[in-house]
């Protein structure tokens, strides 16, 4: 297993399912440029991580990663996809808690440089998790 794939089953397993979020210092280089912009108002790098990270365990607190797959490895980048399960138990941007089951799918790249998230560029399926919650009609 790749350095790079380690350090994605951290985040997701030890952090978004664990909420450990002292662990993003260590995971995450200082300056880490975060290309994603999960929800409104979310700060650039490290605080972002940590920002969306609360939003999803404040929304979702039994958040738990069902799959991650690795997918694509070249030098220092790798891809992966990965499921998540949840309770919409909280608020999540605005919508009050549904109570609702989701599952839901995010692909991640990450650049490492010194054992390192120096990048990460990230789609999270937001609007499917929407039409889950019932906050965006189902086309």
């Amino acid at each position: 297993m790749s350095e790079e794939i380690r350090l994605m089953e951290r985040f997701y397993k030890d952090v978004m399912e664990s909420g450990n979020l002292a662990l993003i210092d260590e995971l995450a280089k200082d300056g880490m440029v975060d290309h994603e912009e999960g929800f409104p108002g979310q700060p650039p790098g490290k605080d972002g991580v940590k920002f969306f990270v609360n939003m999803m365990r404040s929304a979702f607190p039994d958040i738990k990663v069902k799959e991650i797959t690795p997918s694509l490895s070249a030098g220092n980048l790798e891809a992966c996809h990965v499921i998540l399960t949840g309770t919409h138990r909280g608020e999540l941007a605005g919508i009050p808690p549904t109570g609702k089951r989701v599952e839901f799918d995010s692909t991640d790249i990450i650049r490492v440089e010194d054992g390192k998230v120096a990048e990460h560029w990230g789609t999270t399926d937001n609007m499917g998790l929407m039409q889950q919650i019932g906050a965006v009609a189902m086309a």
